[in-house]
């Protein structure tokens, strides 16, 4: 045996030494990564054109570019079931219903989901949505029928999954006009997304009153400048709201509105 060999011997026979006898602390093992306690619940909210399915597609993005591939995207309505169907063909004009029977429809479409999303949640995927129960609240309000307030379109929606945070893309009407693709819809003029930009700003104010949990939930972002900066300002935000709910300091448990 060579003198390196036999140093090297010795050196490491020295080391168990006296580790066995406690003079020498074993290292210790790297923390283990935090589980979830459950996954979050993320919306964007916007006027039409303002670029939430972009925004929620970079979003996925970032979550799986983070190490966090368990993510599940939704998009309300969904047109894709017989409830949503009627709802895409009432969107594109081509059938008429009475305000407070598409606006149950329009919350009967989410309860179709609601299920899915609490499994979702529960079992620690994250899950965004392109527009949620905010949208169904402030569109129906907006029309200005006196007989559908905020209160009668927010009880359909009690018990559903509540959001962890709410981001509403704020852009003026006339930008969001000057974008492709405006007016094909039955909600896309000016004065009522001038009325559904007024009302997201009075909730995430508090100044509709008695919606606290709405208020609470929602936030802000200016969707004026580029893609990339409101993409970094909703990630920002996003990912300082996902790691308190990691942290189990958002509620443990799924969260409904009530």
């Amino acid at each position: 045996m060579s003198d390196l060999t036999s140093l090297a011997a010795a050196a490491a026979t020295t080391a168990a030494s006296a580790r066995a006898a406690g003079a020498v602390p074993s290292p210790s093992p790297s923390p283990a990564p935090l589980t979830p306690v459950r996954g979050s619940l993320i919306v964007l909210e916007g006027l039409d054109r303002s670029g939430k399915t972009t925004q929620v597609k970079l979003l996925e993005q970032r979550f799986v570019e983070a190490g966090r591939s368990s993510v599940k995207v939704m998009r309300f309505p969904d047109r894709t079931t017989p409830i949503g169907q009627m709802i895409d063909g009432y969107l594109r004009r081509q059938s008429e219903m009475d305000d407070h029977s598409v606006h149950l429809l329009f919350s009967a479409n989410r309860w179709e989901a609601a299920k899915n999303i609490h499994a979702l949640l529960s079992s620690g995927t994250t899950v965004i949505c392109d527009r949620y129960y905010l949208s169904g609240m402030v569109y129906s309000t907006a029309k200005g029928n006196p007989s559908l307030p905020l209160a009668w379109a927010r009880n359909p929606e009690v018990g559903l999954p509540r959001p962890d945070i709410v981001l509403f893309l704020d852009l003026d009407e006339e930008t969001a006009r000057g974008r492709g693709g405006w007016g094909g819809e039955l909600y896309e003029k000016a004065g009522m997304q001038k009325k559904v930009r007024e009302l997201f700003w009075d909730l995430s104010m508090g100044k509709t009153g008695e919606y606290r949990q709405e208020e609470e939930d929602l936030i802000i972002v200016d969707a004026g400048p580029s893609m990339e900066e409101v993409s970094e300002e909703i990630w920002r935000k996003v990912k300082s709201r996902v790691e308190s709910v990691d942290r189990g300091e958002v509620g443990k448990t799924v969260r409904l509105v009530s």
